[in-house]
């Protein structure tokens, strides 16, 4: 139940990332989030992108290495520009970035504001970082001013793009992309990203790969249409099933997720006082449920052995999704 606008899938582009001197690892072992399979490869080749994932899947991680990736160290100017809705998300990306290119002598510089501006002034024009990362306000104001030069800019990244899109930066933003070279590649990232959002970027980005996932909407969608008693949901992750729970819960759902009381919610949902049930394969071996009437796979089981004991949990009558 995903949506994406030419997700090209196959090589996800990891042979083609030379790493030289990012992160201490055994790169050939690392084994890629959704999102990183699906994004990088377009991002290697230089189409714009428009990338929506939850919280925890690495979406800038992946960014940050792609930049790491594509500046030239020998070019003292900056060549990436990343602008975040809050100075707190800035200097979070700043030690992203710092942490990843520790080997390569990337140099980086957080743009936020509240600070010595003479300092920072100092700072984008003697130092040129290779990256520069801030709040959308004040990274406006030193392109205004011309302490940060955008010559050599080649990538444009916002992160929470919904946030920053959303909060009466629009024209801000494609006031700030106007003074960059028109082949800029642009990166939006966002955990969602609402229609609005989708028709703001159609004034600073050229034909985006949209990697978008529908799946909240689409389970909300089924309680309109389809007549459920009780659903299990089930989901790959803990993480995820705390992040789904807390949506269907801002959405008026009653949501039971499993935890370490397994036995009370186990307890409250055969009574019917719950209608849903989320939770990860613990529960898809020896439990049953007669009331439930969907079983619904949010995330695809990691083998076919789970598959099977996950759509046996209904009671006699049951569907999967």
């Amino acid at each position: 139940m995903s949506a994406s606008q030419d997700s090209r899938s196959g090589d996800n582009g990891l042979d083609e990332m030379e790493p030289e001197g990012v992160i201490e690892s055994n790169w050939n072992k690392i084994k890629p989030s959704a999102i990183q399979q699906r994004a990088i490869l377009p991002c290697i080749k230089g189409c714009d992108v428009i990338a929506q994932a939850q919280s925890g899947t690495g979406k800038m991680a992946t960014f940050a290495i792609l930049i790491l990736q594509q500046i030239e160290l020998d070019l003292e100017a900056t060549q990436a520009l990343v602008l975040a809705p809050t100075r707190e998300l800035a200097q979070q990306i700043q030690k992203v970035v710092v942490a990843l290119g520790d080997y390569m002598g990337a140099s980086c510089h957080a743009c936020t504001g509240g600070t010595n501006v003479c300092a920072e002034v100092q700072k984008l024009q003697m130092e040129a970082p290779h990256i520069t990362m801030g709040t959308p306000g004040h990274v406006f104001d030193m392109l205004n001013w011309r302490y940060l030069s955008p010559k050599y800019i080649k990538m444009f990244v916002l992160d929470e793009a919904d946030e920053i899109l959303s909060h009466g930066f629009k024209d801000q933003i494609y006031d700030e992309f106007q003074k960059l070279n028109s082949n800029t590649q642009v990166v939006l990232l966002s955990a969602t990203m609402p229609s609005h959002v989708l028709e703001v970027t159609k004034k600073f980005m050229r034909d985006p790969i949209r990697i978008l996932e529908w799946k909240l909407d689409t389970l909300c969608d089924l309680y309109e249409t389809l007549t459920i008693t009780q659903a299990v949901i089930f989901i790959n992750t803990r993480r995820k099933v705390d992040w789904l729970t807390e949506k269907m819960h801002a959405r008026d759902f009653t949501v039971y997720m499993d935890q370490k009381e397994r036995d009370v919610i186990m307890r409250e949902f055969r009574s019917g006082s719950s209608r849903v049930l989320i939770t990860t394969d613990l529960l898809a071996r020896g439990t049953d449920v007669q009331q439930v009437s969907v079983v619904i796979n949010y995330d695809l089981p990691t083998s076919r052995e789970n598959y099977i004991h996950r759509i046996g949990r209904g009671g006699c009558l049951w569907s999967t999704r």
